[in-house]
């Protein structure tokens, strides 16, 4: 019996093709979808994750039924809402909490649509959201939500009900002294320090791009971190990002910086810009013990990076969403 013949191009690369030109059909409703995502999450990295999520699903969705639905956009909201509400329910995640004693003012749900919906269940968050953020019809949120038009009546008026203003109030602990070592090692341009930080098997990310595993060789994603800022300087002609995104990029090496926010320590990567420092990406570690099991980097991001930089009122710049050109 003789071999099947090898495909004319490895796996892996016939799908990263498609994957790339999803992500280019679908560019245009990437911060839309990323708006929505932050409306029912509770933090900018759970609406990234939701918005990567998101995207994922409706590749393969559309993959299987070899068509393309006649409203992107509604269909797009429709994946995200779904999956957001399946996995508040596997988590099981309160439908209703409880105001605090706290005394707070009642917000127009338009404004209040825009802070936190913790209060409100699922169903009820993603009604006000469609509804009174992005003006759906009742007809169009009840497609989205799979439900009736008077199930989306009683989830608005119950929702809006609830839409009140928390008070925010949080005070930043001492950093980790494996965040401190892994901030220094940075600082230092010294990857096999950084490398030997990472638990064996730890993941680092390129969130939405690549992921690679530690397995003692040395990390090709951490050495972009370090080092990328040679080729973003020089995007022009040797790619990486879209030339008009280099934004007076200089090819020094970036530095971290630590800084407390939404309850847990970020790194922001401050890079040399002509015209002065600029955060280019926003990373987070999971901490195990005295090591790393995970380094997610917020780099090809924009719709994040923006949120979480005003929040912080720090400058950024915006590396599009692709790292790889259109037509190449």
């Amino acid at each position: 019996m003789s071999s099947p013949e090898a495909p004319s191009k490895p796996l892996p690369e016939s799908v990263r093709g498609s994957w790339q030109r999803f992500l280019d059909d679908y560019e245009a409703l990437r911060p839309e979808l990323y708006r929505y995502s932050r409306h029912l999450t509770r933090t900018p990295w759970d609406a990234e994750d939701l918005t990567q999520d998101t995207l994922m699903r409706a590749f393969v969705t559309l993959a299987q039924t070899g068509e393309s639905p006649p409203n992107p956009r509604a269909w797009l909201l429709r994946v995200a809402s779904n999956l957001w509400i399946d996995r508040v329910r596997r988590n099981r995640e309160p439908l209703e909490v409880e105001p605090e004693p706290a005394a707070v003012e009642p917000r127009a749900p338009r404004e209040a649509a825009g802070t936190l919906l913790v209060r409100l269940s699922p169903q009820e968050r993603a009604a006000v959201v469609l509804k009174d953020v992005f003006d759906l019809t009742l007809e169009e949120v009840a497609e989205a939500l799979a439900t009736s038009v008077g199930a989306v009546k009683a989830a608005l008026h119950r929702g809006r009900g609830k839409l009140v203003e928390a008070p925010a109030t949080e005070t930043a602990p001492a950093p980790p002294a494996t965040l401190n070592a892994f901030c220094e090692a940075f600082n230092a341009r010294d990857l096999p320090r950084l490398q030997a930080l990472l638990l064996e098997g730890a993941s680092v990310e390129v969130v939405g791009v690549s992921t690679e595993y530690a397995r003692g060789a040395p990390s090709k994603i951490l050495w972009g971190m370090l080092f990328g800022s040679e080729r973003l300087a020089d995007a022009e002609t040797r790619g990486g990002v879209e030339a008009r995104f280099v934004a007076k990029a200089l090819p020094e090496p970036p530095r971290l910086e630590a800084r407390w926010h939404r309850g847990e320590w970020l790194l922001l990567s401050w890079y040399a810009h002509a015209d002065g420092e600029a955060v280019r990406a926003v990373n987070r570690l999971e901490i195990s013990g005295d090591r790393v099991a995970r380094v997610l980097n917020y780099f090809f991001t924009p719709d994040f990076l923006a949120e979480v930089c005003a929040e912080l009122g720090v400058p950024f710049r915006s590396n599009g969403y692709r790292f790889w050109l259109t037509g190449c």
